[in-house]
């Protein structure tokens, strides 16, 4: 009962530790044929990557992938495929002021009561490092999904602490840092940064994420629903609080007559559904928000215990991020590519022979 697999069909088994040799992952399940080569992986991990400005982590990570098996000559084989990064960054003796101390906010009071013992050094298995490998699976999963069914998954930065987007572009997005959608306010947050950075504190953020081109008739009732997986996927990534599909929690506020998404065939009249009724894509885009909360590992003292159960204050030094939403998008993108990619095999086992079904909705 580790848990250190993810999905049913298309599964992703990830290993390594923050500041351990190597950080890999196993994917099994991946058809026969997809064109996949190392230097294809380069973009999304960039993109992930710490160190990409001064408002993140310094820490620089080559993140060049090697490929262990699983494709011959370009293309996957249908066998699984085992992807490895070596971490050559690691500065391990940041934390040794925190091997005999539990962290606030950190998962090392958890770890210890679970295992009786765990690797202090940059959170070991919890740190965000991990989540490097569920970008790199991703991107199999995106370009399959791309090719057989013109699915494009991409996200945002919605809000970072109490600045939200004034305007929306989506070609901005990919222009800054901060994966924001209004390049105007680029400055703003940047001066928020720095100030923030300063005081030794942190801040929360929310990323929104947007699959299209999404068929109707995947998910699987009852326990297999569609927002359920990816409900649970993004809350398996670091740092997650909160996941709302569509409207999510405005949805309380709502009348019926409002929040019912109306039909006719040539489209809905809203998604406030999130492209999700029943558990089972609708054909409109699946959205998908979730909230991160405020760096734990922050310059300003905080109360814990140590090992003894005696009484200290605790600084944690080290390179961190005084926002982990800010390089979160990545991530989430590649969650729900992976929730998709898994429910697409699985809808396609189960009922590829059903094919279209009349009415179909624009």
């Amino acid at each position: 009962m580790s848990s250190n697999s993810f999905g049913k069909l298309f599964t992703v088994t990830t290993f390594g530790e923050s500041h351990g040799p190597a950080i890999g992952c196993v994917i099994d399940g991946c058809p026969p044929g997809l064109a996949i080569a190392p230097e294809e992986f380069r973009h999304d991990l960039e993109r992930r990557a710490t160190g990409r400005s001064r408002h993140t982590s310094q820490r620089h990570e080559a993140d060049e992938v090697e490929i262990l098996s699983g494709v011959y000559e370009g293309r996957t084989t249908g066998t699984p495929i085992a992807l490895l990064i070596r971490n050559t960054d690691q500065r391990s003796k940041d934390y040794g002021d925190v091997a005999q101390t539990f962290r606030p906010g950190h998962a090392d009071y958890t770890y210890w009561q679970k295992y009786g013992i765990r690797d202090p050094r940059g959170g070991g298995r919890a740190s965000a490092r991990e989540t490097t490998m569920r970008v790199a699976a991703a991107v199999i999963a995106r370009k399959w999904l791309a090719e057989r069914h013109g699915v494009r998954v991409r996200g945002y930065l919605a809000q970072l602490g109490e600045i939200t987007p004034r305007g929306f572009d989506w070609d901005a997005v990919e222009s800054n840092p901060f994966f924001w959608p209004d390049a105007a306010q680029v400055a703003e947050l940047e001066k928020a940064m720095d100030a923030l950075r300063k005081s030794g504190d942190s801040v929360g953020a929310r990323v929104n994420a947007v699959a299209e081109n999404v068929p109707p008739g995947w998910g699987e009732p009852v326990y297999g629903k569609l927002d359920g997986d990816l409900a649970a996927a993004m809350m398996s990534i670091n740092a997650v609080k909160g996941v709302e599909m569509g409207a999510g929690f405005a949805s309380v506020a709502q009348r019926g007559t409002q929040h019912r998404d109306e039909m006719h065939l040539d489209g809905f009249t809203s998604n406030h559904a999130g492209g999700i009724l029943g558990g089972i894509s609708t054909g409109q885009p699946v959205t998908v928000s979730v909230a991160f909360k405020p760096t734990s590992s922050i310059l300003v003292p905080g109360q814990s215990v140590n090992l003894a159960g005696e009484p200290v204050q605790v600084v944690t030094k080290g390179r961190h991020d005084p926002c982990v939403g800010i390089r979160a998008t990545p991530i989430v993108e590649a969650m729900l590519a992976l929730v998709l990619m898994d429910h697409a095999l699985r809808h396609r086992a189960q009922c590829g022979d059903v094919g279209p079904v009349a009415p179909r909705i624009a």
